[in-house]
């Protein structure tokens, strides 16, 4: 096992190729293909109500009263984000003033952030609380299970998986965060005017392949932390 452990240090282990590292380009640059895909297609088609993406997520927060969030411009391609710390919405320049079915929907999906958080939603809190933890867990637990790996030790193996599995519930958080977001966006958009029945189906599927980048992230980190456990025998009844 020794040379298998030294092997998956180097990244050339036949095992972590076929399982982990393949896998995670094919899930991964996937989803991040489609994302960019119908981001770019939507972002061609502008809304009927000309409405800017910053404008829309004033809106959606206005309609639930919500008035404490600052809207800003961010740098960087779909660097879009929601900051419950400081209340603020960032939203990348191409999405703070274009009039697009893409725009209107990515800052519509972040303003939906903004409502769960001034509604106390649970998940959202969760996923706030769990930051520095997967942060930790991410830094630490892969080194520790690779260590462990190097070592033979099981045990090592374990505590590393353990640490590492922080970054795995953080992502399982994430996931209904993402979609309630979503949701909300939907539902909203449809419901202040922004967007006219014909662009509906337009905004569901640029947030659903933006929710599929969230369901990859699982799914890879879930690959990883297998293959460690197996690699070390922890899986294996007749190791």
């Amino acid at each position: 096992m020794s040379s298998l452990a030294l092997m998956g240090f180097f990244f050339i282990d036949p095992v972590y190729v076929v399982m982990v590292l393949i896998p995670g380009l094919v899930i991964a640059g996937g989803a991040s293909l489609l994302v960019k895909s119908r981001f770019a297609k939507y972002s061609r088609r502008m809304t009927r109500s000309r409405i800017t993406g910053a404008q829309a997520a004033q809106i959606v927060m206005e309609r639930a009263g919500i008035t404490d969030v600052t809207i800003e411009q961010s740098r960087g391609f779909l660097s879009d984000h929601y900051d419950p710390r400081t209340k603020t919405l960032r939203l990348s320049h191409e999405n703070y003033v274009g009039s697009s079915v893409a725009a209107v929907s990515v800052a519509a999906h972040e303003a939906g952030h903004a409502l769960q958080h001034a509604k106390g939603y649970a998940p959202l809190s969760l996923r706030s609380s769990l930051v520095p933890l997967a942060g930790f867990g991410s830094n630490i637990g892969y080194f520790v299970m690779l260590i462990g790996l190097i070592m033979q030790a099981s045990g090592v193996v374990l505590i590393g998986a353990g640490l590492f599995s922080l970054v795995l519930l953080f992502q399982v958080v994430t996931l209904p965060v993402e979609f309630d977001a979503s949701s909300r966006a939907k539902v909203e958009l449809e419901n202040a005017g922004i967007i006219a029945l014909e662009e509906r189906e337009g905004v569901s599927k640029v947030l659903n392949a933006a929710a599929l980048t969230y369901v990859a992230a699982v799914v890879n980190t879930l690959l990883l932390l297998l293959y460690f456990l197996m690699r070390s025998g922890l899986l294996n009844s007749d190791d």
